[in-house]
């Protein structure tokens, strides 16, 4: 039933489908097959040169015309639509115009025909459609999911299963892809809507009324609104992920959201709920607060607003400045500081107005050119305070700064209106990323924190703690305030900062470094090496669960063997340290891959060990946030180490793993560590870091990376994100990069992209395949 185009290998449209269709109708009216021949070359060429039968003679002549016309070896010269060929036969069975006299048995074998046709058009439209489905749809779906492209994956997949709902390789792609959502609400019988984070507004959809049970979603950051009459609509971000900002790792999708009366809700602010508040993302090390909820005002404060404090005279109220005015390490008199607060006129007010007052048509702009001391004054007059810094990250929501950043007002020509950028932060707020600084409380000895940059600042400084004189009044300077029922006394302290510099810092010796690294050997006794189970289910890959004995306490390294398909052995083997996630996951049945399964479609093997800590071996806390200068952070570096090495110890005790091309893969945590572990362990050939760096945490020396990087000898790739706030550009990626001492200075890459923590799976997969060929060299596809 295929059309000549078809057989020949050109595109194909609805026209080839009408080819298909007088095929049947011709072999409806002849009784026998059209084209049909004993092989499917002698098939292809009837298809393309033969005509096809003659059809009876009582057929009338007009239906023989169809029939020809339908079957004309050029598209060009068919009907061009089903629609026409539906009006010709419609002609024929009511008696076209020129032939108003038709017999009763015409119109009937018309009709008939024409039911034929419609039969026709609906199995090759449905033959088309699984066509589609299988050859086109669901393979395109597997390239989207490998390039992270979660949202395009779950578009065409949600078409995909209206066609083939049942097909195992689209069942098996969907938690690759999307996530099942619940959504709670306090109280319940809430409205739930949600888009996809930079959908425009038209993209809401409707979930139903809380509690909302399995609403499938694509893999990403998510706009949510909920409504209740009575109550205050809430906006927010969420992933459903809350720890991290690695989405695609996802596993936790229950969304809680309580509920406050609509008059419980200061106007223009929004609740932040009671959390663990941690300046990590802030590069502040592991600092921690145990924060209530709060309220947060959702936008900056505007030249509006704060116009509003001027000609209230602010600026003559004692009784609104409560702090002293340091400078220099002097106290300044009330007069003398006040004098200072001057606009371009020598009026009171910000330093960006004239004659007291803001530009024309910014009212709703924020309020820019201000000191710390305005904004805290400005604070008492509204009886709200700044947030301190805790406060202030807990709303920002950093980990999401590759979402928000976009969207968001930075490196422009000025301020915008606030809320006018659709940047939203995970509990409502706009422009906490970008558009103007934001005072914060806390003291950095005799400066105060700025946070969130500016429209002038380049994006990566939303994730930077910078600090300020509390009486600079830059152009970029704003704020916004937050309310308190209760706050810790420990989240107003000084933030005492360490700026620690790793360019300053020198390596230990060589022989203070071989006293290290004999800390990492330990004796090859038997493998005892067990395969525990075999999934052959997969048509990317065997996947084998085995075990083998510890370099410790008696203890067996449990491990992930994928075999690639259609590869000839022995194979490359990679050999992949996860992120930090694992250590929160109790159960290998959520296995991680995230940013690993390329790996195997490369036609490499990759074995998975679980570390010491991970999965089943979990040691019910996470060690990944543990690194400190403590001996149990040591020991447990030390574990790992040793359960890297009992894994290359097995990959050469199989005949169909390749001992002598052996990477590593590291990702965050893994990418982290990944200095320290081929320093140690020359079997690895070739190293693959992303998203590491080298850290802000203190560690005791011997497991400390920065006394290991420089003593790596193997070619060493980083991709790493430029707006990484847990291993910075400046402190933590290029430090590391340069102290790599590799044999040869095209033997390192370094690869930024313009992204957060993680940097594009694309970027990642290009990156890592083309270095895994240059050093371990291309795979080789098995033989016929």
């Amino acid at each position: 039933y295929m059309s000549p185009e078809q057989v020949r290998g050109e595109p194909v449209d609805h026209r080839s489908d009408l080819f298909s269709c007088g095929v049947i109708l011709c072999e409806a009216l002849v009784g026998r097959s059209v084209f049909g021949r004993a092989t499917p070359a002698e098939t292809g060429y009837a298809i393309l040169n033969e005509a096809p039968p003659d059809l009876p003679a009582r057929v009338p002549p007009d239906l023989q015309s169809i029939v020809r016309r339908c079957l004309e070896k050029k598209p060009q010269e068919r009907f061009q639509s089903a629609h026409d060929l539906q009006l010709a036969l419609e002609r024929i069975s009511r008696g076209g115009p020129a032939r108003p006299r038709r017999s009763t048995r015409i119109a009937l074998l018309a009709a008939v025909a024409a039911a034929i046709v419609a039969l026709a058009l609906w199995f090759i439209r449905r033959e088309s459609q699984l066509r589609w489905a299988h050859e086109q749809a669901i393979p395109r779906i597997a390239e989207l999911v490998e390039k992270g492209r979660y949202s395009e994956a779950f578009a065409l997949g949600v078409e995909a299963e209206k066609v083939v709902p049942t097909d195992p390789r689209l069942t098996k792609l969907w938690p690759e892809m999307s996530r099942d959502y619940n959504v709670e609400t306090t109280p319940g019988g809430a409205d739930i809507y949600t888009r996809e984070y930079t959908a425009g507004e038209d993209a809401w959809r409707y979930l139903g009324r809380s509690p909302v049970r399995n609403a499938r979603l694509p893999i990403g950051l998510h706009r949510w609104r909920i409504e209740k009459d009575g109550f205050a609509t809430v906006e927010a971000a969420s992933a459903g992920w809350k720890q991290f900002p690695l989405l695609a790792f996802a596993r936790e999708t229950t969304l809680r959201f309580a509920l406050d009366k609509a008059d419980a809700v200061p106007k223009g602010m929004v609740r932040v709920p009671a959390g663990a508040a941690s300046l990590l993302d802030l590069g502040l090390g592991q600092l921690s607060v145990e924060l209530p909820a709060y309220f947060l005002d959702r936008t900056e404060v505007t030249n509006r607003e704060y116009k509003q404090f001027i000609d209230a005279g602010g600026y003559r109220r004692r009784e609104l400045w409560k702090r002293d005015f340091i400078r220099d390490g002097k106290a300044l008199p009330w007069d003398e500081a006040i004098a200072s607060f001057r606009d371009r006129t020598g009026r009171p007010g910000p330093s960006t107005w004239m004659s007291g007052d803001y530009p024309e048509g910014q009212a709703e702009f924020p309020v820019t050119g201000v000191s710390w001391f305005e904004a805290d004054a400005y604070a008492a007059f509204v009886g709200k305070a700044l947030p301190t810094v805790y406060h202030w990250t807990q709303a920002a929501g950093l980990p999401l700064t590759s979402y928000l950043v976009p969207l968001s007002n930075f490196e422009s020509a000025g301020p915008a209106a606030v809320g006018s950028h659709r940047g939203i932060g995970p509990h409502g707020t706009y422009d906490m990323a970008g558009n103007a600084r934001e005072w914060c409380w806390n003291a950095a000895g005799d400066k105060r924190f700025i946070l969130g940059g500016s429209w002038s600042d380049a994006a990566y400084v939303m994730s930077h703690p910078i600090r300020q004189s509390p009486f600079d009044r830059s152009p970029n300077n704003g704020f916004r305030l937050a309310r308190y029922e209760g706050i810790p006394a420990q989240a107003t302290d000084p933030i005492h900062i360490e700026e620690r510099d790793h360019r300053k810092e020198t390596p230990v010796s060589d022989d203070l470094f071989k006293a290290f690294k004999s800390l990492y050997s330990y004796d090859k006794t038997d493998l005892q090496a067990v395969v525990e189970s075999v999934d052959d289910t997969s048509d990317r890959w065997r996947k084998e669960r085995v075990s083998f004995a510890a370099a410790y306490a008696r203890e067996r390294v449990i491990a992930y063997l994928f075999l690639p398909r259609n590869i000839r052995p022995p194979y490359q083997t990679v050999v992949v340290f996860p992120g930090g996630n694992v250590f929160d996951l109790r159960s290998s049945n959520d296995l991680s891959l995230f940013l690993m399964g390329f790996l195997v479609k490369s036609g490499r093997a990759m074995l998975y060990p679980l570390y010491k800590g991970t999965y089943e071996r979990s040691e019910g806390r996470n060690l990944n946030y543990s690194a400190a200068p403590t001996a149990f952070y040591r020991d447990h570096v030390l574990q790992w180490s040793k359960d890297l090495g009992r894994s290359l110890d097995y990959i050469g005790t199989r005949a169909d793993l390749d001992a002598g091309k052996i990477a590593l893969y590291g990702l965050s945590a893994g990418a982290r560590l990944a200095p320290l572990l081929s320093a140690v362990d020359e079997r690895i050939r070739v190293a693959v870091l992303v998203g590491g760096g080298l850290s802000s945490l203190t560690m005791l020396p011997e497991v400390n990376p920065l006394n290991f990087a420089s003593r790596v000898s193997q070619p060493v790739l980083m991709i790493n994100g430029r707006y990484d706030a847990i291993f910075s550009l400046d402190k933590g990626q290029r430090p590391l990069f340069d102290l790599l001492r590799v044999a040869a200075p095209d033997n390192k890459r370094h690869v930024v992209t313009d992204s957060d923590h993680l940097p594009p799976s694309d970027v990642v997969i290009r990156e890592t395949l083309e270095w895994l060929d240059r050093y371990l060299g291309p795979v080789q596809q098995a033989g016929p």
